[in-house]
């Protein structure tokens, strides 16, 4: 039986906070983040962060696709290397840390196995996919 498909971090765990140096209060950089047990015949992968708790409706804090399967961490400030960089909420093609207003907010690191790779251009947003 193969194991569990995974996304995870080092630097926080499931359900946990997110650690200040990775959200606008913080430095706003991208945390770390390692990848395990890639189906086999994935041909590429699609991460997609967002907020579903947003006042305004989910709002998209990274979307990056077409990443190469062979990529099992993404280091932190980084985006994986190959990888297409969609816009997030704010409209950049970057990652944006959390800077919600007041209120709990939960954040979804979400990574999708696909069997075929996307090549659509980055200015396309999570609607798109």
């Amino acid at each position: 039986m193969m194991a569990d498909f995974k996304l995870s971090s080092p630097v926080f765990k499931h359900n946990g906070s997110i650690p200040k140096k990775y959200t606008c209060q913080g430095e706003d950089i991208s945390p770390p983040l390692k990848i395990a047990n890639i189906p086999d015949k994935t041909k590429s992968l699609v991460l997609i962060v967002d907020d579903p708790d947003a006042p305004v409706g989910t709002w998209i804090h990274w979307l990056a696709w077409d990443i190469d399967p062979k990529i099992t961490n993404i280091e932190e400030a980084s985006t994986p290397k190959g990888a297409t960089i969609g816009k997030n909420s704010w409209g950049k093609n970057e990652y944006g840390g959390p800077c919600p207003p007041k209120g709990e907010h939960r954040y979804f690191f979400k990574l999708y196995a696909l069997d075929k790779t996307l090549n659509i251009n980055s200015r396309k947003k999570k609607s798109y996919l």
